[in-house]
């Protein structure tokens, strides 16, 4: 079975609330990067993104977004000023690491970094085409959250017109203080979820007014 058929398969039954996820490999999961989402339904200044069934969006910000399911939260972060000067970036895998596997998809780089946390949950960092989640779960709920992770990143669009406008603007000039999604955390907590948890989240229609062009 192709790649890209096999990720539609695991990625319907997961929609559909089958327990079949829990016998998915990890490995199958992180293919689904091999092929893109080509619907959106969550329109940002700059980016959009593909927001999948069972998740919602708590809360939000110019790039800093929080998105929940049950007893999980995702803290997804995008990178517009990396995006637009086109960063490069190798991932080194992390040997002692739960799971740590680089994620390339022709110009589109990444990676997947699982680590064990304190009472025993685990931290799942995952960055893709200049996005990133974060979310702690439990064991059983691994899976789980990368589908929904997987889902979300391979779906991000970004709008160079609207950045460029931000950029000559100074809008995003601050940005170069905020969190790297190159690195991951060897803290027992991330700092990436404790600068978000900090943050003092605005309302988009705050954000200056930039004419959307889709």
């Amino acid at each position: 079975m192709k790649i890209k058929q096999m990720f539609l398969v695991v990625l319907m039954l997961f929609m559909c609330g089958c327990q079949t996820l829990n016998k998915t490999s990890v490995d199958d999961i992180i293919n689904g990067f091999a092929s893109d989402i080509k619907k959106v339904n969550t329109y940002r200044t700059g980016y959009s993104y593909y927001v999948p069934t069972g998740l919602t969006v708590s809360e939000y910000s110019l790039y800093n977004e929080i998105l929940e399911a049950d007893d999980m939260t995702f803290y997804f972060y995008v990178d517009l000023i990396s995006y637009f000067n086109k960063v490069e970036f190798e991932y080194t895998k992390n040997e002692s690491a739960y799971y740590s596997t680089s994620l390339k998809k022709d110009k589109k780089f990444g990676y997947l970094e699982i680590n064990l946390k304190e009472n025993d949950q685990y931290l799942i960092e995952i960055m893709f085409n200049y996005a990133k989640i974060e979310v702690m779960v439990d064991k059983q709920d691994i899976k789980r959250a990368l589908s929904y992770a997987v889902t979300i990143l391979r779906s991000v669009e970004y709008n160079d017109v609207i950045i460029n406008n931000m950029l000559n603007e100074n809008i995003l000039s601050y940005q170069e203080e905020t969190y790297n999604i190159f690195n991951t955390t060897s803290d027992e907590v991330s700092n990436y979820l404790k600068a978000v948890e900090q943050d003092q989240y605005v309302e988009e229609e705050q954000i200056k007014d930039i004419d959307l062009i889709n």
